[in-house]
């Protein structure tokens, strides 16, 4: 077939897709079957690395008191734990490092940004990087989940389609979505809770278009994960019963609870984030590797927080261990999710709160039995409450944590004890923090995604970029009438009043007019007898709190830009609306991702 035939079928088939329905829903398609394959053979990643770096399937699953040590380095002991971290520090660290920054930690923050700030645009490597570098992590021992991982895969790998095809930006923020929800609902069986993930939080807002494109790419993947490694539920837990009406009151008082420890997980989470950050000086792509020595020393004093750890979840939901191993777990995962986060690590924190909530759930529902059995008959029931009431409270989506705790362990018997204690625990959580445990990370870069479009553009820009030139200014001792002359001959409706350089204030039209109607005195009138104030606005602001300065004076042609006490320029409203409209367009189309936009997101 000639080449130019060729070219022409290929840029009618692009156009096609940019603005028709098919072809995105094709589009979505293609994206869900392509992130369902990468679930699955991130999964398998993860398995193989773990074998490969600690001699078994899970090395999680090592019973209480046991060390187990390593096949291949017996004579090493139980002490191998301690060194694995490190080796697989040693070749993660450098990997993100090198290729995709943005693939280190638990990637759901970075998806948040890209959709809210960015397009939708994420570099294509980031999916292989952060497969390569979380499977890495987990295998050798970080205590982090792969619902992170998969979600930025998932978009990374929508979003390198959307942009390869020229899709418009509102059309590409869609598409990451769709990839998000498929990673979720191929991972861990879960389609309805992908896409409520998709929409509760990556895309944050409903929509009948996006909700539609988001549900296809989840059953596509979901169909696509089920007829590689099957349908049943990601945790076999038997079946559990709430029979006791008062029951409730304790689910209830478990809400609040789970609320508050939620709150107090993204805490330690970020103070060890921030500590490590402190007293780190060696170079960036080594930190994993050294820091890996201080998590293998909690890994030998307590090998269950391991990886992801489900086999410790479901020992727990099935109360096989007594209560204060319980709460030495939940101690455990909070300070070694936050330690392999810490460090540089890439995982999730998903799994980690599903953890912390069992343990948690799983305590309070054996204390109940020993005190009023008839009040806790199934212990277990408060493992799986707690699971989804400590998710909700990390990251406040109530919607997304209901549906994902009935699809991953199949029980709907407790949906209505759930449903109360994950809205507890959320309201909790919003009491005690403004923040989640994804978009505290964006806060702590200066980004709110919760505020109105513009207050990001507002936030970013500063004064210094876009003020006018200061006009012409005049005296506190110069004559009224000339004021006047001059203020006619420029066209303003105020002046500045600057003596010896410093700013005083401004001389007002109505002002002058109030002056010139009095007796034939007020020839001899100045300046001074009319000054009136102005908002200054520091040289070194930004325009958000430039436009703080100016709705104090909400009558007047803008405020005076200072450098201390001297006028070095002018700000008016008409700048800002020029500022807010010169921001990128929502609807241009997303470009291919290109050196200057790696360098943007490194």
């Amino acid at each position: 077939m000639p080449t130019c035939l060729l070219h022409g079928l290929r840029t009618r088939t692009a156009a096609s897709i940019r603005v028709g329905t098919v072809g995105i829903v094709a589009v979505t398609v293609a994206v869900g079957a392509v992130t369902g394959l990468a679930a699955v053979g991130f999964r398998w990643l993860i398995t193989e690395t773990t074998t490969l770096f600690s001699g078994t399937a899970d090395f999680s699953a090592a019973a209480p008191g046991t060390h187990p040590g390593y096949e291949g380095v017996s004579w090493l002991g139980p002490w191998f734990v301690v060194l694995v971290p490190a080796v697989g520090g040693l070749i993660y660290g450098p990997l993100v490092y090198r290729y995709a920054r943005e693939a280190r930690g638990h990637g759901v923050p970075e998806v948040m940004l890209a959709v809210s700030r960015n397009g939708g645009r994420i570099r294509p490597r980031v999916a292989a990087v952060k497969a390569v570098a979380s499977a890495i992590c987990i295998g050798s021992g970080g205590s982090v989940g792969r619902e992170g991982p998969i979600v930025q895969i998932g978009s990374a790998l929508g979003s390198g389609i959307a942009q390869a095809l020229h899709l418009p930006l509102h059309r590409v923020r869609t598409v990451v979505a769709a990839g998000a929800a498929a990673g979720i609902a191929a991972t861990f069986n879960a389609p309805v809770a992908g896409v409520l993930f998709a929409m509760e939080l990556i895309l944050r807002s409903y929509s009948a278009g996006s909700f539609g494109l988001v549900v296809v790419a989840g059953v596509v993947g979901s169909i696509v994960s089920r007829a590689l490694v099957g349908d049943a539920p990601f945790l076999d837990l038997p079946p559990f019963a709430v029979d006791s009406p008062w029951a409730y009151l304790v689910f209830a008082a478990l809400g609040v609870l789970a609320g508050l420890v939620g709150v107090v997980f993204v805490r330690f989470l970020y103070a060890t984030e921030d500590f490590c950050d402190r007293i780190w000086r060696g170079p960036e792509w080594a930190r994993p590797a050294v820091g890996g020595l201080v998590l293998g020393v909690v890994l030998l004093v307590l090998p269950q927080m391991y990886g992801v750890g489900y086999p410790v979840l479901e020992a727990s939901v099935a109360g096989r261990y007594a209560v204060g191993f319980l709460a030495l777990l939940l101690v455990g995962k909070v300070v070694a999710t936050s330690l392999t986060l810490g460090i540089g690590g890439s995982g999730g924190v998903f799994a980690p709160s599903l953890f912390i909530g069992a343990v948690l759930g799983a305590s309070v529902g054996q204390v109940v039995h020993a005190v009023a059995p008839d009040l806790a008959p199934s212990p277990g029931a408060f493992a799986i409450v707690g699971m989804g009431a400590v998710f909700a409270g990390t990251a406040r989506a109530p919607l997304t944590a209901v549906i994902m705790l009935v699809e991953l362990t199949d029980q709907y018997s407790v949906v209505l004890p759930l449903m109360l204690a994950i809205v507890l625990a959320t309201g909790t959580s919003r009491l005690l923090s403004a923040n989640t445990v994804y978009t505290l990370k964006l806060r702590r870069r200066g980004v709110v995604l919760d505020g109105h479009p513009a207050d990001q553009i507002l936030h970013d820009v500063p004064v210094r970029t876009v003020m006018e030139p200061a006009p012409s200014s005049v005296t506190s001792s110069t004559r009224v009438s000339s004021a006047t002359r001059l203020l006619l001959g420029s066209g303003r409706t105020t002046l500045p009043v600057c003596d010896e350089g410093a700013l005083v204030g401004q001389f007002r039209a109505d002002a002058a007019s109030e002056v010139l109607e009095l007796d034939d005195e007020a020839t001899e009138a100045r300046v001074g007898d009319a000054v009136d104030d102005v908002a200054r606005i520091p040289v070194s602001s930004t325009l958000l709190e430039a436009l703080e300065a100016l709705r104090r004076f909400p009558h007047d042609e803008g405020g005076a830009v200072t450098d201390g006490e001297a006028l070095v320029g002018w700000l008016s409203h008409r700048t800002v609306l020029t500022a807010l409209s010169a921001a990128p367009s929502a609807n241009r189309a997303a470009r291919p991702a290109n050196r200057s936009l790696a360098a943007a997101e490194r």
